[in-house]
């Protein structure tokens, strides 16, 4: 008879259960609160390919022993969820819980605003995107956002010890689990795909007392016989990511297009590398080449209207271009010094002759005086002071040494003279 796999065997029913994500299952954490108050509110679970999105949503149901729905944003559209809304509207307290509700358009959305809203159903989506991206303003805003980390290795092997003792299948064989290194680097950090190779290495054929070595040698044999079993998606996920932005950043376009081409072959979304890209355009290259940002946004739009296979040569022409252009990071220089001093000297006055004057009593009150108008000086500058009195002279933004951002400190000291020290 067939039985499910070992990822479903295991699966917890309860908080004390989960392995790791101690931050929201631990005691005294706002979950774990909630559910023993027996009341959740709606809720995106924000993480990582498997980490337990999923497994804390059964929980919630399992927990709470309420109507619970499931759909996946795959194969669901706006029918389904509104078949489950009037079917929730019979019953109290019903959970919906929408697996990879970042697929869901904002019409999908949409058609679940007015439910969270009256109660109707409690909302628990997962996505492994940043739902500020995904996920519209009006129900983000109604919705609790927890984000689930990365498990790292000790939690991943806790896992496997767990499965070993655990599984009633399992824990009649006689296993050594010798060495790790292998599982948890195939898995990616996905707690499904680990507890599926585990499953996977000790189902070899083995008399019934014979022990199982598990070594790396042998988990990498095992896993080249059977690389159709894996979801390469997830595969060093945030290694490569990262290994990507940094070639980029470090102008080898050479290493940026291979990593660009493990993120493809490995699944990734399309979305996910164009939103990088444009990020890093302002991040790593800003005013020393501001076409990169240009470039960096058409490549999002366009990828999102060719998708894969065409995309990639899209990713590759931006890729090229951003890891062959100048580098400067004043951007981000200037904004993260803007921002210490709002915070060091907090909400400092307007200077009154570059305040707003729409009304009679504002001009009485000298808004808007000796505001000196650029077009009427010539060369369109005249010098003034725009920064509160007490850090007035700050310089904040200091351009890079590129020929582009020379160019614009050129074209400052021109104006500024000494006042910054361009």
């Amino acid at each position: 008879m067939a039985f499910p796999p070992l990822a479903e065997r295991l699966r917890p029913n309860t908080l004390d259960e989960l392995i790791g994500q101690e931050h929201l299952a631990g005691i005294g954490s706002i979950l774990r609160n909630s559910l023993e108050n027996g009341k959740i509110p709606s809720m995106i679970l924000w993480g990582p390919p498997g980490v337990g999105k999923t497994t804390i949503a059964n929980i919630i149901a399992h927990t709470l022993q309420v109507p619970f729905y499931t759909l996946s944003a795959i194969s669901s559209g706006v029918k389904e969820v509104r078949e489950v809304i009037e079917e929730s509207r019979k019953k109290e307290n019903a959970i919906l819980f929408i697996d990879e509700i970042h697929r869901f358009n904002k019409g999908q959305q949409d058609a679940l605003l007015g439910a969270v809203e009256k109660g109707i159903i409690t909302l628990i989506g997962a996505t492994t995107e940043n739902p500020s991206f995904e996920v519209n303003g009006a129900l983000l805003s109604r919705c609790q956002v927890y984000i689930l980390k990365p498990l790292n290795k000790n939690v991943l092997v806790a896992l496997l010890n767990h499965a070993l003792e655990k599984d009633p299948f399992l824990s009649k064989k006689n296993i050594e689990l010798q060495e790790t290194e292998a599982l948890i680097n195939l898995s990616g950090g996905d707690a499904r795909k680990l507890l599926n190779l585990l499953e996977l290495v000790t189902s070899q054929e083995a008399s019934e007392n014979s022990k199982i070595l598990i070594t790396d040698e042998f988990v990498m044999k095992i896993a080249q016989q059977k690389v159709a079993l894996y979801d390469k998606k997830g595969e060093q996920h945030y290694d490569i990511i990262s290994a990507f932005i940094k070639s980029i950043r470090g102008s080898d376009p050479n290493a940026a297009v291979y990593w660009l081409a493990r993120m493809i072959e490995g699944g990734e979304d399309v979305k996910f590398i164009a939103r990088r890209l444009v990020i890093l355009a302002s991040e790593d290259i800003g005013n020393a080449n501001p076409t990169a940002l240009v470039l960096a946004t058409n490549t999002f739009q366009a990828v999102n209207m060719i998708g894969y296979p065409e995309a990639n040569i899209i990713l590759s022409q931006c890729v090229t271009y951003l890891a062959s252009s100048p580098k400067s990071n004043a951007a981000v220089a200037a904004i993260g010094k803007a921002q210490m001093l709002v915070k060091q000297y907090g909400d400092l006055p307007v200077p009154l002759a570059i305040r707003n004057a729409p009304t009679k009593l504002m001009k009485e009150l000298d808004y808007g005086k000796d505001y000196k108008y650029a077009h009427s000086y010539e060369n369109n500058f005249i010098a003034m002071e725009f920064l509160p009195e007490e850090i007035k002279n700050s310089v904040i933004y200091n351009p890079g040494k590129n020929a582009r951002e020379e160019e614009l400190r050129k074209f400052l000291r021109e104006k500024w003279k000494e006042k910054y020290g361009y």
